[in-house]
């Protein structure tokens, strides 16, 4: 994680108005508590820890599968994917399709969108946000699976706008 990465988080937090927040992932540890000084000004500490390595066991090498076909080269499937526009997650929290579990998904690869159409919902902070499309057109791709944690910035859908 960048420092501009914790910068957003902090803003984040800061607007949630939530007093403290814990962020683990495999090689970091990070603690933001916000609070109010006698002064009546908000303060924000962060504490960022490094989470040590476990000594891992050396995993055998394991053998390519031989393709009986040459591979297709990458670029056109790169080029493909210019002509779409890329739907981003706003904030960071976890992804969800269904805006229950007993409810259909919002969209599926093939639905036809239009502006302000809800795509899915990312909680963050319990704290369930609509994603609505700012595109019209159809769902190419959906990128993130359903339950995942996403990053700001982090792609979500592809849209054909044709």
């Amino acid at each position: 994680m960048d420092i501009k990465e914790i910068q957003s988080l902090i803003k984040f937090v800061a607007k949630s108005g939530a007093s403290e927040v814990k962020l683990e992932t495999d090689d970091l540890k990070i603690t933001i508590r916000t609070g109010s000084l006698n002064s009546g000004s908000e303060t924000t500490y962060v504490q960022q820890i490094p989470v040590a390595q476990q000594a891992m066991a050396p995993a055998a090498p394991v053998a390519a599968p031989v393709a009986d076909t040459p591979a297709a080269p990458a670029t056109p499937a790169a080029e493909d994917d210019s002509k779409y526009i890329t739907v981003k997650s706003p904030i960071i929290g976890t992804f969800y399709r269904k805006p229950s579990p007993d409810k259909p998904s919002f969209v599926e690869v093939g639905s036809t969108i239009g502006e302000g159409d809800v795509l899915c919902v990312i909680e963050a902070m319990k704290l369930f946000n609509d994603i609505e499309s700012e595109v019209s057109g159809k769902i190419v791709k959906i990128l993130v699976d359903d339950s995942s944690p996403v990053e700001f910035d982090q792609p979500l859908f592809l849209v054909d706008p044709s």
